[in-house]
């Protein structure tokens, strides 16, 4: 086991389930936000095994998923616009729980609970499908066009299941608030896509011919 990677994966992991429980709980007031325990558990228990399996299976896909650090400016816009857009929803989700301004029923918190394990399932496969799948926008070495599986019903089925993953988090805390803010999801990740797909035409033999045969980017037959 590659010992550097793997505290790099724990000092990540703890890092941000720490930030998380700082931005739901204090504007809660209370550690009693059961739907914050909720997301906590559905996101990290998951995102822990997965790392586990990757560290063990594929080390060099973890160590992708790892490395954030965007080249293309247009991406750092992205990146510090979604930044702020989940310290409000999260913030925004803790009031709400304090304040009771929107109360939604248990059933809806546990109903997007079970789209949010759904889509981290499509999250997993769509790693499984792409070897070549990073966190930053860039034309790898060796890289070829991925067609197959997901890659043959949207051009960008990452950011579908991420799109299912962020719009359920502000339903599993109960706030419509959150849910109103993670909106602003669609407009950022339609900037990246832009910009993503340009370095991908630009670099990468033959993805302007797949764009021709996958018509649709995130959503089929509607984006």
């Amino acid at each position: 086991m590659d010992s550097r990677l793997f505290s790099q994966a724990m000092t990540k992991f703890f890092g941000g389930l720490l930030i998380v429980g700082l931005l739901l709980f204090l504007p809660a007031g209370t550690l009693a936000f059961w739907q914050a325990w909720l997301l906590i558990g559905i996101l990290f228990i998951p995102m822990f095994i997965a790392g586990l399996l990757m560290m063990r299976a594929s080390p060099e896909l973890l160590r992708k998923r790892l490395n954030a650090k965007e080249e293309e400016s247009e991406q750092k816009k992205v990146i510090v616009l979604s930044a702020f857009m989940f310290l409000a929803a999260f913030i925004a989700a803790g009031l709400n729980f304090r304040f009771r301004w929107i109360v939604l029923p248990g059933w809806v918190s546990w109903a997007a609970a079970a789209v949010f394990l759904a889509a981290y399932a499509l999250y997993a496969e769509v790693m499984r499908e792409n070897v070549w799948l990073s966190r930053t926008i860039e034309v790898q070495e060796n890289q070829k066009v991925v067609d197959t599986g997901l890659y043959g019903v949207v051009r960008h089925p990452m950011y579908m299941t991420t799109l299912l993953l962020f719009l359920s988090m502000p339903l599993v805390l109960g706030s419509l608030i959150s849910f109103a803010v993670m909106l602003l999801y669609i407009p950022i990740i339609a900037k990246r896509i832009r910009n993503e797909e340009q370095v991908l035409e630009g670099g990468l033999d033959g993805y302007a011919e797949y764009k021709k045969r996958v018509r649709y980017k995130v959503i089929p037959f509607v984006w």
